[in-house]
């Protein structure tokens, strides 16, 4: 279902009331341009610390900073009229302290203007999550595979197919929606489980590489839209091919260009007669 003509931003409050409605639909976002074409047919942007690797061509998300998630949160509000717009917490903003947490936090709503954080972590989040959420930060978990921890874990792997697994994960579910969270992340995760967590849990699931019974979908855009092709996850669907016709465009550029046929006379400004 498109949003398309509709201009009232949807609210993390708005997001969490979707749970057992209709699908949520989320894509990331990390440019104004980008995010002008998603808006509409979005519920939420997520300015994620993918962009990173996406965007920055780092091998992992821990070199991201707080102010480059701030200056690309400021990017997407700039385009982002209806869309809940939550903007994660980086590697090293959040995990010291609560008190830390909260300053991140601050900064960034107050910075951007932006609807919410997201945080990775499960139990031991718990209480950073009710620290921020009664001092009025929105917070949007992420349980599961949490590539922040990338370096702690293994790599980038599927969760949950062992039973010591699974009942880390049902413990994080539990403890981040029990904590105040609007809605959470389950990346990365086996099918059962995730349609388990969904079922168990008062507040929506987004799914992104675990299932369809999750109370909504995200995927990075640039993954979405077939832009970028370091690697593709067995989660990725191509909706479109749109790095081949960036190629093509460039060598049909590069052709006249170096063929003195662009820019023709319509292209130049002349003196006026």
């Amino acid at each position: 279902m498109s949003t398309v003509g509709q201009t009232k931003r949807v609210t993390p409050a708005a997001i969490e009331a979707m749970k057992g409605t209709r699908p949520i639909v989320s894509l990331t976002a990390y440019t104004t341009p980008i995010a002008r074409l998603l808006d509409p047919h979005c519920d939420l942007l997520l300015v994620g610390d993918s962009l990173g690797m996406v965007l920055y061509g780092m091998e992992t998300t821990v070199g991201v900073t707080l102010e480059m998630m701030i200056g690309h949160g400021q990017a997407v509000m700039r385009g982002a009229k209806h869309a809940c717009v939550i903007v994660d917490l980086p590697f090293g903003s959040y995990q010291e302290s609560k008190e830390q947490a909260f300053r991140s936090a601050a900064r960034i709503l107050k910075e951007t203007g932006c609807d919410g954080v997201k945080l990775e972590g499960g139990e031991e989040m718990a209480e950073t999550v009710t620290f921020l959420t009664g001092r009025g930060i929105p917070v949007f978990g992420h349980v599961g595979l949490m590539p922040q921890q990338v370096n702690t874990t293994g790599g980038y792997r599927s969760l949950g197919r062992t039973d010591k697994e699974a009942d880390k994960i049902r413990r994080d579910a539990r403890a981040i929606a029990e904590a105040g969270a609007f809605a959470m992340v389950i990346e990365g995760t086996i099918e059962p489980l995730a349609r388990e967590i969904t079922a168990a849990v008062a507040i929506p699931t987004i799914g992104i590489g675990a299932s369809a019974a999750c109370d909504g979908q995200i995927l990075v855009s640039d993954d979405m839209l077939g832009l970028f092709n370091d690697f593709k996850p067995r989660f990725v669907r191509h909706f479109a091919q749109l790095a081949p016709l960036v190629s093509e465009a460039a060598e049909a550029y590069a052709e006249d260009v170096r063929a003195r046929t662009f820019p023709a006379l319509e292209h130049t400004f002349q003196p006026k007669k």
